[in-house]
Parts: C-alpha cells; sequence; structure tokens
C-alpha cells in the first residue's frame, strides 16, 4: 500500500508565494493554471515531494533575480516552469530534450490551437 501523500502548502507569502488577488490564486494565461495543475497532479501521484519542488522553486527566481534587473519583465509561472522541467529532468522524470521535442512540436501547431 502506498504511504498518503502530504497535501503541499503553498506559500502565502515570500519568494514561492504564487500571484494572488483578493487571497485567490491568479493565471494571466490559460497555460499558467494548467502547469499548476499538473505540478499538483504530478506531487499527488508521488513523483516528487513538496518541498523539492518549492526549494527549486525558491532557486529559480533567485537565480533570475541575480541575472536580471529590477525593471526587466517578470514571470512567476516562467520560473515555475523552469524548477518543475529541472525537476523533472534529474529525477529521470523527462529529459531536457524530451522535453525540448515536446514544446518544438507544440510550438508548431497552427495559431489558437490551445488543446
Amino acid at each position: 500500500m502506498a504511504e498518503p501523500r502530504i497535501p503541499p502548502v503553498l506559500d502565502l507569502e515570500g519568494p514561492a508565494a504564487p500571484p494572488q488577488r483578493n487571497g485567490e490564486l491568479v493565471f494571466d494565461a490559460v497555460w499558467e493554471g494548467r502547469l499548476f495543475g499538473l505540478t499538483m497532479a504530478l506531487h499527488e501521484a508521488g513523483r516528487f515531494e513538496w518541498e523539492e519542488f518549492r526549494a527549486r522553486l525558491i532557486a529559480e527566481i533567485a537565480h533570475w533575480e541575480r541575472q536580471h534587473d529590477s525593471t526587466e519583465r517578470w514571470s512567476f509561472y516562467e520560473r515555475w516552469e523552469a524548477a518543475l522541467e529541472g525537476l523533472l529532468a534529474d529525477k529521470g522524470l523527462c529529459p531536457r530534450e524530451e522535453l525540448d521535442g515536446r514544446e518544438g512540436v507544440l510550438a508548431a501547431r497552427a495559431p489558437g490551437h490551445d488543446h
């Protein structure tokens, strides 16, 4: 029998806190919500511990902040994506080459095709 999963605890403040408005999560694009859902599903399926992902996310944010100045466009979910991709690759769940290949296939689809 599999061990019960410890539910993730999202940071409500600090560097790993997702964008919120009136206490609710905010997604500016469809892909952001899908990425969030995918991350939660992978965690719930036991593919990684939440703290592993959280630490990666904080590191990705810190890396971006060291490489860019405060006037540059910022995307929390781009950092989230980088953290998840790195974690999946390092765990051997989805190698970077496979991610890159899938990204290319998806990017080549006709505009407006969002499924």
